[in-house]
């Protein structure tokens, strides 16, 4: 079944802006596709799965919607929520495991959504090579793994680097949202987004009570876990910096 899924490619020469390829944010984990997420990718995986280094061209096409990316988005729950919501954007979805992608593809057509599309591939390089300047209205990057440990640190998603080239392909006033429970890496994400010269921190102005972190915004759903968390005390950090 897994084979009928993008692989890995080599590793390209991406922007000038250095990346450390060797470290990855993410860990290829096992798991076991259903027969539903099976069905899903064979029977409406052509439509909505673009290969690695697909031109957007041909489904950005005329109308040249807001085009949305999210990074890592798990088994799809939110990512489904907002593009129901959202009719009139198109969003350009990057995950590497692949029950999550046949969860996704399973939303889809459950939903009946079409303004989703996944690249099943390692999101820094998909933008390296798929997404020129200043072509983003948004990036999403919800629940990041926060590699907790302190020697794992490194492995983290949200650097100098990543954050860099994020935000070279926002348009003006395009944003940068990104939300964890796990308080370490909210600072982390607050200060490294606070040091990009191309973002500002609007929310903060708007909500100084919040110290420098947002409001949840409304598109952004309340998962099951999520709603867990809350029950128990647990802290959710959204952070949202835009394009200046």
């Amino acid at each position: 079944m897994n084979d009928t899924l993008p692989r890995l490619h080599g590793t390209p020469t991406g922007d000038a802006v250095p990346h450390p390829r060797l470290i990855r944010s993410f860990v290829r984990r096992t798991g076991r596709t259903t027969t539903g997420q099976a069905k899903a990718v064979a029977e409406i995986g052509p439509r909505f799965l673009l290969p690695y280094r697909a031109s957007l061209s041909d489904w950005l096409a005329a109308s040249a919607p807001p085009l949305i990316l999210e990074i890592g988005f798990g088994m799809g729950e939110a990512t489904a929520h907002i593009a129901a919501l959202m009719p009139q954007k198109n969003f350009l979805c990057c995950e590497v495991h692949d029950p999550g992608v046949g969860a996704l593809l399973k939303r889809i057509g459950e939903r009946n959504l079409a303004n989703i599309r996944i690249v099943a591939h390692d999101a820094v390089e998909v933008i390296d090579q798929m997404l020129p300047l200043q072509c983003l209205d948004g990036v999403h990057i919800f629940f990041p793994d926060p590699w907790h440990k302190k020697r794992h640190n490194k492995r983290r998603l949200i650097q100098a680097a990543l954050v860099a080239k994020l935000a070279a392909r926002l348009k003006p006033g395009g944003y940068l949202h990104c939300a964890t429970d796990w308080q370490p890496y909210a600072e982390q994400m607050l200060q490294v987004l606070g040091e990009q010269p191309l973002l500002g921190n609007k929310k903060a102005l708007a909500h100084p009570e919040l110290a420098g972190y947002a409001p949840r915004p409304d598109y952004r759903p309340l998962t099951k876990f999520e709603n867990r968390g809350i029950k128990l005390g647990h802290g959710v950090w959204d952070v949202v910096f835009e394009r200046v």
